[in-house]
């Protein structure tokens, strides 16, 4: 059965799906000028999805992309689920590319406000934070 609030519902989904891609483009561009090879966008895996996987210099990162109005909301934005899904996630994303990160593996977040402000926190959270 359709309601009536399905399609405000999919514009919805339409528009943050535009805003995530339109981030993650910027995020993108960001770590390449900072000489990051994107190794995957939108990696699914059994765990969940990474928004992108990293490596500069054997280093790997895997990196959560928050878009939101401001840099301090998009800084609020990843919570202990959303962190301990990513560990999951990463792990079975490691299981799946042996051998990568020789040089160790970390969690970046990048945030991007509205305007188009970009800012990368490096290293973000450990393991054991989730």
């Amino acid at each position: 059965m359709t309601s009536a609030a399905d399609p405000a519902r999919r514009l919805r989904g339409a528009r943050a799906d535009s805003t995530g891609r339109t981030a993650e483009d910027a995020a993108a561009a960001a770590l390449a000028a900072q000489g990051w090879t994107i190794l995957a966008r939108r990696a699914r895996t059994p765990a969940g999805e990474l928004d992108m996987v990293a490596e500069r210099d054997g280093l790997l990162a895997f990196v959560e992309v928050k878009a939101r109005p401001s840099l301090a909301e998009a800084a609020f934005a990843l919570g202990a689920r959303q962190r301990a899904r990513l560990a999951a996630a990463a792990e079975c994303w490691l299981a799946e590319h042996p051998g990568q990160g020789a040089a160790g593996i970390r969690f970046d977040v990048v945030l991007v406000a509205a305007d188009g402000t970009v800012r990368r926190i490096a290293d973000a959270f450990r393991l054991g934070d989730a």
